[in-house]
């Protein structure tokens, strides 16, 4: 058998913590990634990290295959979108922050397939004004 004809070696791990989670929270929880996409991208093998801090919030993506030119990359303050196209797949996803940042603050870089995005968090949101 070659290696790559055996299962995930982690399945296994991800079984018992599944069943820990299900015995402490005492109903069924799904741990598996929910995609907004019809097709594969994020969810089936692509693995995204965010980190806080006091002044940040840093998205990390894993974008295997991806030329930097093909990824799309939007912000609404809440919600950042990554979209990349590469030969074989479609990576499509909407990522909810954890806290509300500045968009125009973004810093974004890719090196080796990981992409990783730094936006300056804010207070700041738009007053309305009542006529």
């Amino acid at each position: 058998m070659r290696r790559d004809d055996r299962d995930d070696p982690f399945d296994d791990l991800f079984r018992e913590i599944e069943r820990m989670m299900n015995d402490m929270m005492g109903g069924n929880v799904d741990m598996q990634v929910d995609t907004s996409t019809t097709g594969p991208g994020f969810g089936a093998d692509t693995h995204v990290d965010i980190h806080e801090d006091d002044e940040h919030v840093r998205v990390i993506a894993d974008l295997p295959g991806v030329e930097k030119e093909d990824i799309n990359l939007k912000c609404d303050g809440e919600t950042m979108t990554i979209s990349a196209v590469s030969d074989h797949r479609e990576y499509d996803e909407r990522i909810s922050l954890p806290a509300r940042v500045d968009e125009r603050s973004a810093n974004a870089t890719y090196n080796n397939g990981v992409l990783e995005v730094t936006l300056e968090k804010t207070d700041e949101s738009a007053n309305i004004s009542v006529e």
